[in-house]
């Protein structure tokens, strides 16, 4: 483990030294700006008003945004150590291949997570500081870092596993692109594809949402939007009376989890057994 922390302080300060936690913070705070406009406005959204509005926009378009900030800080990593002879270095001292992929796993999530959780944190003191008493806030909050977080973790492991399979950072790239327009919309074209050519029942409509943990991530979201899920209409409805908000809720973020662990725990197979020199 010290190994593995010395690794997560080299990796987290190379982040730091090539912009890549500015680079996310940018993006959030793009997204945040953005939406502020929108969320401090009179009129309300289910009861959404204030910052609690801001914060319940900026989630739904986060959703699109960590995927892809996730997957290009992290596709190229053991592609590159491995073609720059980065690898070649580490092995030559006592450590193992485990400890660097633990470290360097920590400090990406770092990296895609931490500028979110400062942005979400800035929301929370801007409503304490504003005397504004609004009680849709703090559990807003909650459910988008726990939401996000999660998804990120799946979208870290899957970069991941992209790196340590593909042989060229070219096909890195394209192989992370691919993975990501997959998630934002060919999904839900073949989705919608499936659903005019077959009458499917609610149950399935949903099981085959949810395998992609963006969809997961956002139907998690609009469950503390709207417990009923009348947006969603039959699926909704069927949702809300069989699973309930909670339930919803723990898939939102477990399913993704999941994924991200199995995808890291391929990953580090995979680095444990290629060939890493040359």
């Amino acid at each position: 483990m010290n190994a593995a922390r010395i690794m997560f302080r080299l990796e987290l300060a190379d982040a730091l030294r090539s912009r890549w936690l500015l680079f996310t913070a940018a993006v959030y705070a793009s997204v945040f700006s953005l939406f502020i406009w929108l969320g401090l406005r009179e009129s309300s959204v289910l009861g959404f008003t204030g910052l609690s509005r801001v914060v319940l926009n900026v989630s739904n378009a986060v959703v699109l945004a960590v995927p892809l900030v996730a997957l290009v800080a992290t596709s190229q990593t053991v592609v590159r150590a491995r073609q720059s002879g980065f690898f070649e270095l580490v092995l030559s001292q006592p450590m193992r291949r485990t400890d660097w992929f633990v470290g360097v796993v920590a400090s990406r999530f770092v990296v895609v997570v931490g500028p979110l959780l400062g942005l979400l944190l800035i929301a929370l003191l801007a409503s304490l500081a504003t005397g504004e008493r609004d009680a849709a806030l703090l559990p807003m909050v909650l459910r988008s870092l726990a939401v996000t977080a999660s998804l990120a973790w799946a979208f870290i492991g899957i970069g991941f596993w992209i790196s340590a399979r593909a042989r060229s950072p070219e096909r890195a790239t394209v192989l992370a692109l691919l993975a990501w327009l997959t998630a934002s919309a060919l999904h839900d074209f073949a989705l919608i594809g499936a659903l005019l050519r077959w009458r499917l029942e609610p149950a399935v409509v949903f099981a085959l949402a949810a395998a992609n943990p963006e969809e997961s991530a956002r139907i998690a979201i609009l469950g503390g939007i709207d417990p009923d899920l009348s947006v969603l209409g039959p699926v909704g409805f069927w949702l809300a009376n069989t699973l309930g908000p909670n339930a919803t809720l723990a898939i939102g973020i477990g399913w993704p989890a999941v994924l991200g662990t199995f995808a890291l725990y391929r990953a580090q197979r995979c680095l444990i057994k290629s060939d890493l020199v040359g």
